[in-house]
């Protein structure tokens, strides 16, 4: 149930409860009212008929206990008082003269149809209320939820990854001065200030990340010349692999801080992503992949991006997975296919929901990781505006890019 729903709802029940009790107590209160002013004018004329009666004049006074309600008739027979008792829509009084029971009737019909009115307006009033209630929650719940659903559209852009949304942009202000109290507003700044924060330190993350890139590319291109000047040999050969794959890392690095600065912008051209797909592959040296192409498609995007996913993903593949790993192009779609274990189910629901996080991997024993690979490979598709998914076939781990389809040309 919405929040909308749950304002709306409990003031249109506190309303109702407000109207009842007010209903109840109005009629207990006329009710009483009338019997009592009732109850004084009979007495009254009662009385009167009875000194008229005393003086030996016809007053049209009933002797005789014969219809007097049992109750009444006690009460003026044993305390010997005047009393008036009400039963159904007869108001009776009676009174003991000379041993010999006298009474009087008045009808109370009137006083009924008064109350049952006044019920009929009490209920009418409520039912008015509970409305103008309801309608009341309705409009304030909507710019409750509204306010509050803001809030959470731009907490969920933060956490994807767009660290400019903001609840309140710079320059915003607030129209009430009552609303600097508000509760939601309270959450938004809050929410706002963490973003800003957020931002600040990721930037700073990534400058140092950068810096520190920069500054290992000489060492690191040092140490690979130096290598290849060493002496053939076992030991040779693994310091040439070493520094080969620091060298790889750096750039991984610098690619991933030129992806966060946005420093490149695509090139776009048209290509058959056949092509760019077997391009992929040499350049990751992955001879043991198969290509499958059930359709070919001609795509306009930037051809070196496309090859730089690919290779990511096929070389992803082939270290996390188990072959044989396949790549099937279908029209504007490849997919990148292992026969491992595929991803581990919490791994592949942050995969979803947030994208690859640098640096972040699964658990070793299960031989699945996620590094600066597929990091860089979902960056390149963001500045494609392609899609990257992740998933299982059942077999082992797929990882899917659709591009956009060129409408000049496909096979």
């Amino acid at each position: 149930m919405s929040l909308r729903v749950k304002i709306a709802l409990a003031l249109a029940a506190t309303a109702l409860a407000v109207s009842t009790v007010i209903g109840v107590l109005v009629h207990a209160r006329t009710a009483e009212s009338q019997l009592d002013a009732a109850r004084r004018t009979l007495d009254d004329r009662f009385q009167s008929l009875l000194e008229r009666q005393a003086e030996g004049q016809d007053a049209g006074l009933t002797v005789g206990p014969a219809r007097v309600p049992r109750p009444l008739l006690e009460q003026v027979t044993k305390e010997r008082v005047r009393a008036t008792y009400l039963t159904g829509d007869t108001l009776w009084a009676a009174t003991a003269l000379d041993g010999t029971v006298v009474s009087l009737t008045a009808p109370y019909t009137r006083e009924r149809a008064s109350l049952s009115a006044l019920d009929g307006t009490l209920l009418l009033s409520g039912a008015l209320a509970t409305l103008v209630a309801s309608l009341a929650g309705i409009a304030v719940a909507a710019g409750l939820s509204r306010r509050v659903r803001h809030v959470a559209r731009t907490a969920t852009q933060i956490a994807s990854g767009d660290l400019t949304a903001r609840v309140f942009p710079a320059g915003a202000f607030l129209s009430r001065p009552e609303r600097r109290g508000d509760e939601v507003v309270a959450v938004g700044r809050a929410l706002d200030h963490m973003a800003d924060t957020l931002q600040a330190r990721l930037a700073a993350e990534r400058r140092v990340t950068a810096d520190i890139a920069h500054e290992l590319r000489t060492p690191v291109a040092g140490l690979t010349t130096a290598a290849g000047l060493l002496p053939p040999g076992r030991p040779t050969e693994l310091v040439r692999d070493r520094a080969a794959v620091l060298g790889k890392l750096v750039e991984d690095v610098l690619e991933v801080a030129r992806l966060d600065a946005h420093a490149d912008q695509p090139v776009l051209e048209r290509r058959l992503l056949s092509a760019l797909a077997r391009r992929a592959l040499a350049a990751a040296g992955a001879e043991e992949a198969e290509l499958v192409v059930l359709r070919d498609a001609e795509v306009e995007t930037d051809p070196r991006r496309v090859e730089r996913i690919l290779a990511n993903l096929v070389a992803n593949a082939l270290r996390h997975g188990r072959p044989p790993v396949t790549v099937t192009v279908d029209g504007a779609e490849v997919r990148v296919a292992d026969h491992g274990p595929g991803f581990p189910s919490d791994m592949l629901a942050r995969l979803r929901e947030y994208g690859p996080q640098r640096f972040a991997s699964g658990a070793a024993a299960r031989g699945t990781g996620v590094g600066l690979g597929l990091t860089i490979a979902a960056g390149q598709a963001r500045m494609l505006g392609a899609e990257l998914e992740f998933g299982e076939s059942g077999d082992g781990a797929v990882v899917t890019l659709r591009l956009r389809e060129s409408s000049s040309h496909h096979r």
